[in-house]
């Protein structure tokens, strides 16, 4: 496939493969991981006419500290906005404490978008409305992190109806009839009873609930559980996700229609919808960026 432009949407995802303190001590700073979304972000705005957003993800936090977070933003320039929301949190520190700025341990606890793990989106919106609700990334929150979804999408599917039928028919009771939110709980559903498929098979052997927990974080299988939801998608699509636990993934529709590429090295594992975002973002060469294939999934396990 070429690397044509189309008005699409864009996706940027970033994984930190090393310790925060790594970045720190190699580039300088402990902001490497968002400057690099940002830059990866910027170079796909002509895909973000309508609105972008940003999820970060914190690894191994502890219990009481919120570990995902999520901006996103309808104004002309979104891009500006969401990384002047996300700096003017640093601006702050440095006023008052600067030695923080350094300290990459608090950082991560206490000032949101320190984690580890991105997802960024830019929508071109060609059907669905332009208010906040339709940009990217939407959010599925659990109090079980390996329950918690967020997910982000360059899609047009084509039996929205079809689909949403079939979450009625599981029982629930979708409140928008939106595809990404058809997709969001269809992914969901079947990421639930993946969860409690392990979760009682921990329990017959007689493991405490946070063992469990621990087991089912290593133990999901995401190609399962992406098959299962995407038996019935008709329509062109590369969807990517941040799993609460820090399992993440980018899939492209069997057809093709939608590009998705990737590149990782000892230090990082990206993803993006043009190749040259990566190339220049990384300074790698083009022949180093493989093309995600069609009706295939890159799944990044925590």
């Amino acid at each position: 496939m070429s690397d044509s432009l189309h008005h699409e949407c864009g996706i940027a995802l970033l994984r930190l493969l090393k310790p925060l303190e790594f970045y720190q001590a190699k580039y300088g700073t402990p902001f490497y991981s968002l400057l690099k979304i940002h830059l990866m972000m910027q170079k796909q705005h002509n895909r973000g006419q309508d609105g972008a957003g940003l999820a970060n993800l914190k690894l191994d936090i502890e219990p009481g500290v919120k570990y995902i977070n999520r901006y996103r933003s309808n104004s002309p320039t979104p891009i500006i906005d969401i990384f002047n929301h996300i700096y003017r949190l640093f601006s702050k520190i440095q006023s008052s404490h600067p030695e923080l700025l350094n300290d990459v341990g608090w950082l991560k606890k206490n000032i949101d978008f320190t984690g580890e793990l991105f997802l960024g989106h830019l929508r071109y919106g060609t059907y669905g409305g332009h208010n906040i609700e339709n940009v990217h990334p939407v959010l599925r929150e659990n109090n079980w992190m390996t329950r918690s979804l967020v997910l982000a999408g360059n899609f047009n599917m084509t039996n929205v109806d079809e689909l949403f039928n079939q979450l009625i028919e599981l029982g629930q009771y979708p409140i928008e009839t939106t595809d990404t939110i058809t997709i969001l709980e269809k992914i969901g559903h079947f990421l639930d009873e993946e969860n409690e498929i392990h979760y009682q098979k921990y329990k017959k052997k007689g493991l405490v609930k946070k063992e469990i927990t621990d087991k089912i974080a290593s133990d999901l299988n995401i190609k399962k559980i992406l098959s299962q939801a995407a038996k019935y998608w008709d329509g062109g699509y590369v969807i990517a996700g941040l799993l609460g636990h820090g399992d993440a993934f980018i899939m492209r529709d069997p057809s093709g229609i939608r590009p998705a590429f990737y590149y990782f090295d000892e230090e990082v594992a990206v993803a993006a919808s043009e190749r040259p975002v990566i190339q220049t973002s990384f300074n790698v060469k083009a022949e180093q960026i493989q093309e995600l294939k069609p009706g295939h999934v890159l799944i990044i396990k925590k």
